[in-house]
C-alpha cells in the first residue's frame, strides 16, 4: 500500500513469555502455511501510518482480495476512491486522494504485488529471511495472538516488523512494519475470509477517463 527486525533466537533458549524459543518459529512455519494455503482471500482492514519524525498520522481503511498467483485488488473506504490493483502483468496505483488526476502503472505486476502486500512479505520463507524473537501476547479484535518480531537477515523493503499470530488458527490478525525512511505502518486485519469466490472483474482497472497515465517502466527506458 503505497500511500504508501536484529532479534536472534538460539535454539532451546527460553523467550521472554516463558515459552520455548523454538516454539516461535513453529508458530511462525504455521502461520505461513495458513497463508499458502489461501489460494484466495477476502479481508478487510483498517490502517495506520505513523511518521516518527512529524508524528503525523494517516488513518485508512478498505478491502483486499487476493487470487494466487500474483492478482491483488486493494480498495480504499477511507479515503474513498483510492484503489491499487495487479492484474498479473501491471500494477495499477489510483490515490485521487492525493494525487489526483494520474494513475500509476508498474510492471512487473505479479512481484510488485507482493510488495504492496506486506503479509505475503513477512510469511514468504520466514525462517530463512528473518531472526526471530518474541514480543509476548496480546488480544487482538477479541481474539488471543502471540506477538512475533523480526529482523530481516538480507536486503527487504523494511527494517523490522511486529506480526500478531492468532494462537488458534495461526492467522495473521496484525502486523506492522516500520520502513528505511521511518514511517510505521499498522495493519490490523478485521475480518479475513479464506478461499472464497472472487470475481475477476474484481482484478481489472480502466483508467478514468481524462486520468493522465504514468507508466513506470517506459520512464525507465527512456
Amino acid at each position: 500500500m503505497l500511500k504508501s527486525i536484529a532479534f536472534s533466537v538460539a535454539l532451546g533458549a527460553t523467550a521472554a513469555s516463558g515459552l520455548p524459543a523454538q516454539s516461535l518459529g513453529d508458530l511462525v512455519d504455521r502461520a505461513a502455511a495458513e497463508h499458502a494455503k489461501m489460494r484466495t482471500a477476502k479481508v478487510q482492514f483498517t490502517q495506520v501510518i505513523t511518521n516518527p519524525l512529524t508524528g503525523n498520522r494517516i488513518n485508512a481503511r478498505g478491502q483486499v482480495l487476493r487470487k494466487a498467483p500474483g492478482l491483488l485488488a486493494i480498495t480504499f473506504t477511507d479515503p474513498a476512491g483510492d484503489k491499487i490493483i495487479s492484474d498479473g502483468n501491471a500494477v495499477w496505483v489510483y490515490l485521487p486522494s492525493t494525487t489526483p488526476g494520474q494513475v500509476m502503472k508498474m510492471t512487473p505486476g505479479g512481484s510488485e504485488a507482493e510488495r504492496l502486500d506486506p503479509a505475503s512479505q513477512l510469511l514468504r520463507s520466514p525462517r530463512s529471511r528473518f531472526n526471530i524473537a518474541d514480543g509476548g501476547t496480546a488480544t487482538v479484535g477479541g481474539r488471543s495472538t502471540r506477538v512475533v518480531l523480526l529482523t530481516p537477515k538480507g536486503r527487504e523493503s523494511f527494517t523490522r516488523a511486529k506480526v500478531w499470530i492468532d494462537t488458534r488458527n495461526s492467522l495473521v490478525r496484525r502486523f506492522e512494519v516500520t520502513e528505511p525512511s521511518g514511517l510505521v505502518r499498522n495493519v490490523t486485519l478485521t475480518s479475513i475470509q479464506a478461499n472464497v469466490a472472487v470475481s475477476a472483474a474484481a482484478f481489472r482497472f480502466t483508467p478514468p477517463r481524462g486520468v493522465r497515465v504514468i507508466d513506470q517502466g517506459q520512464l525507465g527506458r527512456q
